[in-house]
């Protein structure tokens, strides 16, 4: 996560606050100047972290906190409640016109407007809206070309008048072909420059006019730190943005951009890019965000991320069969698809809470990862019956067969199938317990 670094730090001062029965000033004075030294290597504002420290120290020096018997706790919401509102309070919803929307994406070269317009594009088709992509970026060499191939990944239409027609001219155009064929959103995917000039937004500028767009996003890529926040103030000045997409938030970035631009320009963080996926686009929480960054965890987030990766119908199927002798390695197969689904085991551990930073830091996850790819390979090892009927490996050649197939050994194999019996005798009594609850390892207890 990109705020690994500052996580930690926060974590590892609140530690030591929640461990003291009573609190004095100084033990706050202390755990706010390590608030603030953790901000500022964050590349946090430093405008930003002066406020956001004196409204902290503020709040936790009142004799509420002073006089609490969980003084630590209550100085952990207070830095919660103030990140919170500092990344914007709520979450900020994209905003739709009744008959045709356009969204204009704005940003410098580089900050992955592009694949960004594709990441929005199938976000709002999941959401059944009927998206056109754009091409307005007539000057960076293929740029046209690489909004055709995002397009054509995600079976999304792009729009194209080469790389000889006004911007301008463009952008009108697109509005007209959205009305023929029945597109209800329009997503501009605009030039953007090694750095801001006269020239670039001029042209930003007159597009605005021409098609009033409800939504004007400014694209800024978080490891340009204390930049993006220059670059978003400079944007929102000439073009009065509506409202932020961060990218490359799942990379080894500070992200002190996300923690600044709010404050500093006014203007909320709608989404965040979390990944090289095109469906690695998420809504930004700031409460959701301000969890994660204290060790708190996001299940909200969890929970929404499993049910839009994982059918439900599938998913209870697999279920009533996981409980009966039915199970199969098909099924098993089904199972870690799922899994998968749902993305990297360490970014799935940080929404769980009590999962700090130094506890996954200390986590080596993968050996989970390589044990899962080893027991992929041995299962497509198998024939179809012998996925179908694990009986069928009783026998030693087929294991052989199995092992040899797959790059691994029979002692491999045999583990395997160990841990399916088990799993499977152990879905089986939990199925009887659901069926007759006197039965199961509760029906002894007097009650």
């Amino acid at each position: 996560m990109a705020f690994d670094g500052l996580a930690e730090r926060l974590q590892e001062t609140f530690k030591k606050l929640r461990g003291k029965g009573k609190l004095t000033e100084k033990d706050i004075k202390d755990a706010m100047r390590e608030v603030r030294l953790a901000l500022l290597e964050a590349d946090v504002n430093f405008k930003v972290v002066k406020s956001f420290v004196a409204k902290v120290s503020e709040k936790a020096m009142g004799s509420e906190v002073l006089e609490s018997l969980t003084p630590g706790q209550q100085v952990v919401k207070i830095v919660h409640d103030e990140l919170t509102a500092l990344m914007g309070g709520a979450e900020a919803k994209l905003n739709f016109d009744p008959s045709i929307t356009v969204f204009m994406l704005v940003g410098l070269q580089g900050a992955g407007k592009t694949t960004m317009a594709g990441k929005l594009a199938l976000y709002l088709r999941k959401r059944n809206r009927k998206p056109l992509l754009a091409a307005c970026d007539i000057y960076r060499p293929a740029a046209i070309k690489q909004l055709q191939v995002v397009g054509k990944q995600i079976d999304i239409p792009v729009f194209t008048l080469g790389d000889k027609t006004n911007p301008v001219d463009i952008a009108k155009a697109a509005m007209e072909y959205a009305r023929k064929e029945g597109r209800d959103v329009v997503i501009l995917d605009t030039a953007g420059r090694l750095h801001i000039d006269e020239a670039l937004m001029l042209e930003l500028k007159n597009i605005k006019s021409a098609v009033n767009p409800k939504e004007i996003l400014l694209v800024v890529d978080s490891m340009t730190g204390q930049d993006a926040v220059n670059v978003a103030e400079n944007f929102n000045t000439i073009l009065d943005i509506s409202g932020v997409i961060v990218t490359k938030l799942d990379g080894d970035t500070r992200g002190g951009a996300a923690l600044s631009i709010r404050e500093v320009t006014g203007k909320p963080i709608k989404f965040s890019g979390t990944g090289e996926k095109m469906s690695d686009i998420e809504v930004f929480h700031p409460e959701r965000m301000a969890g994660r960054i204290l060790g708190m965890g996001d299940v909200m987030s969890l929970i929404e991320k499993a049910q839009s990766a994982i059918d439900e119908k599938e998913a209870r199927e697999l279920g009533s069969r996981m409980m009966t002798k039915e199970f199969n390695f098909e099924d098993y197969m089904n199972a870690m698809a799922q899994m998968k689904k749902l993305g990297p085991l360490n970014k799935l551990l940080e929404m769980i809470p009590g999962m700090n930073s130094q506890e996954m830091k200390g986590l080596d996850l993968s050996d989970s990862e390589k044990e899962m790819a080893k027991t992929e390979c041995i299962i497509q090892s198998m024939t179809q019956k012998e996925r179908r009927n694990p009986k069928l490996l009783d026998n030693p050649s087929r294991k052989r067969r199995i092992a040899k197939g797959s790059g691994t050994t029979v002692q491999d194999v045999n583990k395997l199938l160990k841990g399916f019996e088990n799993m499977k005798k152990m879905m089986k009594q939990m199925g009887s317990m659901q069926k007759n609850p006197k039965k199961g390892m509760f029906g002894k207890m007097p009650f």
